[in-house]
């Protein structure tokens, strides 16, 4: 199966912070990614912006070192080592400082008028205004101008809120792409054509068939370079808002009247707008500990004995609805666990009445759609185990892996973040979060929070490489439910 590459015209690309971490890991070797797949037109071209004077000969040597380092196998082949050079043709540079006026007339003259110009705010989000303000004054702001800014989306709803107020000062709401990586995953996105695409699982998506769903992200690392960051963040605000929210949308959300930026994004919001509080028995915090041998614990990679910083959570959600009223949603989320997994579980209720007798145990039907690793889709179903002695059932899964259903494509699906800047040349904001979106997924979460700030609750340890506290399983347990495995 060959993938289809859908061109776009020309366009201007000016990545402030391009000589940070997220610029070399990420987005550089995106484009680079987009560039050998042959969407990057001529006349294209992506401007470096940054304080440091390193001049545009710097900056081509910066982003060759970046691709090797970040995206060794893009230059592994020689047809993708000899396109490197005309990638780099691509590229140029502009010193420009943030918070003053230095080097914004220079950006200015070399930005033609007639076409796409987008702005990619790769920096800290106190610099998100000062870059919005001088973009309108030094007159760079046109119809075609689209922002691009990286969460964190404030740190609480105050923050939020004011973040949006500085960006709409400048910009319609129209031209802002808040980026979640997450939503440019092709798993994710399958999640909307496995619910509308496919006519047998419509009837069933609902309270009635769905026992309860799982949704799971787990990482098998820790905070690394982030401690500073993470320490005043945790899971709620760094995961639980943000990445899991947007998938208990997609995965609650009403069909939209069409596949279109605002019709998608109302449904979201009124799956945010929906969920009830959640009550401080159905939440649960953790936190990684040191074994006291060879395995460093959270408060010692932040050097903070006394932190209180969660880096597990798991909570009970229920969405106050007609489609999901009474089927909760378990959402969990943790660092340092036993695997590196982003799963979700669609549990369906067992078969009203059994005809084949207590011994035949019980049997549910489970949808198991695997986001990373080992993208694909498992529909567990009910079978009679082969052999003589009567009729003995056996749980097997029609499996999807994506590599093995679509080749090449499947099994080096694009980069979430090629998805995305791609998007916003087009001016697609269907994978792109909106302001009342944010705002929304804040109002629900700070009360969470605050809860347990009021309480003084302290996180549970918990043993790295395992599934979290034992806690969380407690959570379920009650409920007379269980975990599914955390696997690779």
């Amino acid at each position: 199966m060959v993938s289809r590459v859908i061109p776009v015209d020309a366009f201007d690309l000016v990545v402030f912070g391009c000589t940070g971490d997220l610029a070399r890991r990420k987005i550089l070797p995106a484009l680079f990614r987009r560039y050998c797949a042959g969407q990057m037109p001529n006349g294209a071209r992506v401007i470096g912006a940054a304080r440091r004077d390193m001049g545009g000969d710097g900056f081509r040597q910066m982003t060759a070192e970046a691709i090797a380092e970040f995206g060794p196998e893009l230059v592994a082949s020689e047809a993708n080592a000899q396109a490197l050079d005309g990638f780099l043709a691509h590229l140029d540079y502009v010193a420009v400082d943030a918070r003053g006026d230095a080097g914004w007339q220079a950006l200015a003259a070399c930005l033609p008028e007639d076409r796409v110009r987008a702005f990619y705010f790769s920096v800290g989000p106190a610099l998100f205004g000062d870059l919005a303000q001088r973009i309108h004054s030094h007159g760079l702001a046109s119809a075609q101008t689209r922002i691009v800014v990286e969460k964190p989306f404030g740190q609480d709803l105050g923050t939020a809120r004011a973040l949006n107020a500085t960006l709409a000062a400048h910009f319609d709401e129209g031209q802002i792409y808040r980026i979640d990586h997450y939503l440019g995953k092709e798993t994710v996105q399958n999640l909307m054509a496995v619910r509308f695409g496919n006519v047998l699982f419509e009837p069933l998506w609902n309270s009635q068939y769905v026992d309860h769903i799982q949704i799971t992200v787990a990482e098998s690392v820790g905070v690394g370079g982030r401690a500073e960051y993470y320490d005043g963040a945790g899971a709620m605000r760094d995961m639980m808002q943000n990445h899991l929210m947007q998938l208990l949308c997609l995965i609650a959300m009403e069909p939209p009247a069409q596949f279109e930026p605002d019709a998608v994004r109302d449904e979201k919001l009124k799956v945010i707008r929906a969920l009830d509080p959640v009550e401080p028995h159905h939440i649960v915090r953790g936190q990684y500990a040191s074994n006291g041998v060879d395995q460093t614990g959270y408060r010692d990679e932040v050097r903070n004995p006394r932190t209180t910083t969660e880096t597990y959570v798991a909570l009970k959600a229920r969405i106050s609805n007609w489609r999901w009223s009474g089927t909760p949603f378990y959402l969990r989320t943790g660092k340092r666990l036993a695997a590196r997994s982003s799963v979700i579980n669609v549990m369906f209720k067992d078969a009203p009445h059994s005809i084949f007798g207590a011994e035949a145990g019980r049997h549910a039907n489970v949808l198991t759609i695997r986001l990373q690793p080992n993208e694909g889709i498992t529909l567990h179903v009910t079978i009679k185990e082969p052999g003589q002695g009567g009729m003995r059932l056996v749980d097997v899964p029609l499996d999807m892996s994506f590599a093995d259903a679509l080749g090449e494509e499947g099994e080096n699906p694009p980069d979430a973040y090629e998805r995305l800047i791609m998007d916003v040349i087009r001016g697609n904001q269907t994978l792109f979060m909106r302001g009342d979106e944010v705002e929304a997924a804040w109002g629900w979460t700070d009360p969470v929070i605050a809860g347990w700030q009021k309480r003084g609750d302290v996180p549970k340890p918990y043993d790295i490489g395992s599934a979290g506290p034992g806690d969380a399983d407690l959570l379920m347990r009650r409920d007379k439910r269980e975990w599914r495995g955390i696997r690779p």
